[in-house]
């Protein structure tokens, strides 16, 4: 027990101590629990956690505290908290032991992904608490560095049967995106019953009834403020209530009450206390160190601990964050200055340079081009930690102590890349226009438009993008094709997501300027845009032949560090081209890529291209399980993403309730956010659930709104195969061969087994007599030799609606009665009944069956379940699911019996048992 308001401060708290309780019994038995205490300052949330480590007997326990002068020090939280735990790091898979050392700087490698470093941790705790529980308390995790609170949330939500317990208190004025989907307890104010009671057990003598009453009320039921007001208090205040100032905010009411207690300390001890304030580490060698550079006796430490304010004992610990705020508003800044620099002197340069660093930097009274050098330094060791918001933090700061302008421009340009690829965009786009200002080298001015461009896409104002993006590219291609050729790419990549909300400059403008450049075939990502240059600008007659090129250069080419953009890019041309087995390859490699590298950001986007392809393939099942790992990869990442995934898995099964309840709040969000792409495959996948549904209206509705924009390439051009068969079934039968002819454009480009088949089937649809029936048949053949199932059993079913509408009903049912025992394996309820009503119209009859029953497996089970069947250890399907390898175990035991089996020898028979 460290203070004595850890017990005191325990009234009122009943529910919280209950459910603190429950999650150390769950814990206890093998489970593994997160939970967010969250209130003001002064409410209790540390006393809580310290109340859960009192309880928390056969638990091992761990600490991290977040500390506002290390907000910028990438994993520095995670260091406080893993420190004691590393000597387990060697039992780690080698790719998450180099990630968890890179991070700490106990090794040199590439930057780490945050994500992977976050695998790393759940796996480390998840091997510590293999001796006992695990408790890691996290306090004031408002003043953790972002990418400590990024990873340190993202354990918390992937935790399930480690028998850790990760417990996080922070304050509710703090956004902090990071920790939204965990657990959370609203830590509120104490009732006046509760707060009377709490104020009489600190009491050490009598109190006027008047003026007890007055400090509940101006505490407003936080506890610390209960605690602490009466001791700023006289005995003649405390009997009667005179001199008592008049209501204040509580957080202002304690700080006034901390500086009434420092200012009658001597002078030595409050220099003290601001050494301790100042060195965020809380390591007390230091702090002797200091105080000894400072020149403060041995005496202060003694005034400064009976002063009850601070403990100086094994580690510093201060009473409250709101007194290491206090005692920094109380010091002047002269004496700040002073002591950083004390605290610059004793901290050792080869040990913590980064931290010697910054004290040097606050220390600093003006320009300083040795101590801006030293951030400079620390800013490179920063970024290759892949601390990325402190490789800014230190650049920002290296920026106000240059002098030289033109120093000052680059080091403030260095500063908004480290911010944007940090991801704090606002942040990036004030230092930008700060380098703005200096004059900048030509390559650094080009560097600075680019950053523009980048900061506007990925902040979501897609529509500035592409034109910022151009002029970057037309400085870049003076000084450098190459370059200039990667920002055309980049241009590309926006063009084709902004689509048709483009303004002035969209993907033709962009594509007009890229096949001005000079023509290179040295990198696959230069054919790649050579390839997207000309089909956008010459149509895909001229273009085809360059975007096969291309995939070819993607799917041969041995690149060690595939970058994930031309994956995306590329995964998208073999779409354009109906190359069905490209698609896979290379959505399969983007999907592998992006799990080797912890790049959780980058996955979803990598897995919604598969569940594309299992659409097309038929295999729903698949697809509706990466759409569940989709959702869960955001929420692992915080981040948000439109269901495109899912509208399209709602459209295939035919499920409109769904389809409708997901399209009507993701439609406005998608013209909002200037997403054209997705808008397209809204519009598409409309298309495809009102034809499967046969409400040809409302299909050609949908398809002629996505076939409309050419340049959305694939979508627009599957919209018009949908529009194809809702002209053709309404009636329209002119407006189904126009859109047949513009069809054949990519189709007769590609010249694969899909497009051409997809041609022969469309055709057929606006074909008489022999020539329809030869052409369905010349469909089904092609369509047969691919992996595009679902258009397979679409090509059965129209020749078979065509057949009993030319009168030839046994015909027929051979054709629909394999087009409804394909959509019944598949799933695809809506078309599995079109199939049925025509087979009940050539009279056979068929009893409506709805699609194959799904096993007891949850989606994350299956997907555990099936990696184990192909022989993958569990530390292997753990790094890929972003799961422990205890959870994966877990998870097998909850398999086992679901499926009737006792161990995984079995597990690949009893899969196949249940399809």
């Amino acid at each position: 027990m460290r203070f004595a308001e850890v017990r005191a401060g325990l009234h009122g708290r009943a529910d919280e101590t209950a459910r603190l309780d429950a999650l150390l019994a769950a814990v206890r038995a093998g489970e593994s629990r997160a939970l967010v205490l969250r209130g003001p300052a002064g409410i209790g949330k540390s006393t809580l956690l310290e109340y859960t480590a009192e309880h928390a007997s056969g638990f091992r326990v761990e600490r991290a505290v977040g500390i506002e002068s290390e907000l910028e020090l990438a994993f520095a939280g995670l260091h406080q908290l893993c420190l004691p735990l590393l000597d387990h790091l060697d039992q780690l898979p080698e790719p998450q032991h180099a990630a968890l050392s890179t991070a700490f700087g106990i090794s040199t490698g590439n930057p780490p992904d945050r994500f992977l470093v976050g695998l790393a941790v759940l796996n480390l705790l998840s091997v510590v608490a293999e001796d006992q529980p695990l408790l890691a308390l996290v306090d004031d995790a408002q003043w953790l560095d972002e990418v400590s609170l990024q990873v340190l949330a993202f354990v918390g939500r992937r935790l399930r049967g480690e028998s850790v317990a990760l417990v996080f208190a922070v304050r509710p004025d703090q956004q902090h995106q990071a920790l939204v989907g965990l657990t959370q307890i609203q830590v509120s104010s104490l009732q006046d019953q509760d707060a009377h009671a709490l104020l009489d057990s600190v009491l050490n003598g009598p109190l006027d009834d008047a003026v007890r009453d007055r400090i509940v009320a101006d505490s407003r039921g936080c506890p610390l403020a209960l605690i602490e007001l009466p001791s700023g208090l006289t005995p003649s205040q405390l009997a009667g209530g005179f001199g008592i100032p008049g209501t204040l905010p509580i957080r202002s009411s304690l700080e006034e009450a901390y500086s009434a207690r420092l200012a009658p300390l001597p002078a030595g001890t409050r220099t003290l206390l601001l050494a301790a304030a100042l060195e965020p580490t809380g390591d007390i060698a230091t702090l002797w160190r200091a105080a000894e550079e400072l020149d403060v006796g041995a005496e202060a430490a003694g005034a400064a601990e009976a002063s009850g304010l601070v403990e100086l004992r094994s580690r510093v610990r201060f009473k409250h964050p709101l007194v290491r705020s206090a005692v920094h508003r109380a010091a002047d800044p002269g004496e700040i200055r002073r002591v950083h620099q004390a605290l610059a002197s004793v901290t050792d340069p080869d040990r913590d340079p980064d931290r010697r660093a910054w004290h040097r930097s606050l220390a600093a009274e003006g320009p300083d081009e040795s101590v801006a050098g030293d951030l400079e330094r620390s800013a490179g060791r920063a970024q290759e930690r892949g601390g990325l918001a402190a490789a800014a933090a230190f650049l920002a700061a290296a920026v106000g102590l240059t002098l030289r302008p033109e120093r000052r421009g680059a080091r403030a340009l260095a500063a908004a890349q480290a911010k944007f690829q940090a991801g704090a965009s606002d942040e990036a786009l004030t230092l930008l226009a700060l380098a703005q200002k200096e004059p900048l080298d030509e390559r650094n001015a080009a560097q600075a438009m680019l950053l523009d461009g980048q900061i506007a896409y990925f902040a979501s104002h897609s529509r500035a993008a592409a034109p910022l993006l151009m002029s970057a590219a037309g400085r870049w291609r003076r000084l450098d094709p190459a370059v200039a050729r990667d920002v055309y790419l980049d241009a590309i990549a926006v063009g084709l997501v902004v689509g048709r909300f483009a303004g002035e400059v969209g993907l033709v403008e962009v594509a007009r300027a890229a096949h001005e450049l000079p023509t290179s075939t040295e990198r696959a990502g230069d054919v790649l845009l050579n390839g997207f240059a000309t089909v956008l600008t010459q149509g895909y007659a001229a273009g085809a032949h360059l975007l096969k090129q291309a995939l070819t250069r993607l799917r041969d080419d041995v690149l060690p560090n595939q970058d994930i953009r031309l994956l995306w890019l590329g995964t998208h041309a073999a779409r354009d081209l109906w190359d069905d087995e490209t698609w896979d390859l290379l959505s399969a490699r983007h999907i592998r890529t992006a799990r080797a590298a912890g790049a959780l950001a980058a996955l979803p986007s990598a897995l919604s291209a598969q569940i594309g392809l299992h659409l097309a393939a038929g295999e729903i099942t698949a697809a509706r399980l990466l759409v569940e790992e989709t959702a869960e990869v955001a929420a692992a990442a915080g981040t948000s993403i439109p269901p495109y995934g899912a509208i399209a898995l709602a459209a295939w099964q035919g499920d409109e309730a769904t389809f409708s309840k997901l399209t009507s709040a993701t439609q406005a969000a998608t013209s909002a956010r200037g997403d054209g792409l997705g808008m397209a495959i809204v519009q598409y996948a409309g298309a495809v659930l009102h034809n499967s549904r046969g409400d040809y209206g409302r299909a050609l509705a949908e398809a002629e709104a996505g076939a409309a924009h050419p340049n959305d390439l694939c979508y627009a051009t599957w919209s018009l195969v949908e529009l194809i068969e809702a002209a053709s079934r309404s009636g329209e039968t002119a407006r189904a061969a126009s859109a047949v002819e513009r069809l054949a454009e990519s189709t007769q480009a590609s010249g694969t087994d899909w497009a051409l088949g997809i041609e022969a089937r469309s055709r057929a649809l606006v074909s008489d007599g022999d020539t329809a029936d030869a052409l369905y048949r010349e469909a089904i053949g092609r369509l047969a030799a691919t992996r595009v199932r679902m258009e397979l059993a679409r090509a059965h079913l129209l020749h078979g609606e065509w057949q009993r509408r030319a009168g030839r009903r046994l015909d027929a049912r051979d054709n629909l009665r394999t087009a409804h025992e394909l959509f019944i394996g598949f799933g695809s309820d809506a078309l599995a009944e079109r199939a049925r009503r025509e087979l009940v119209a050539t009279g056979e009859t068929v009893r409506a069956r709805s699609v194959a029953t799904e096993h007891e497996l949850t989606a994350q089970e299956s997907q555990i379940a099936l990696l184990a069947a192909q022989g993958r250890t569990n530390p292997e399907i753990g790094a890929e699911l972003f799961l422990s390898a205890r959870t994966v175990e877990w998870h097998l035991g909850k398999v086992y019996p679901k499926l009737g089996i006792g161990s995984r020898r079995a597990l690949r028979r009893a899969l196949a048992e249940i399809g």
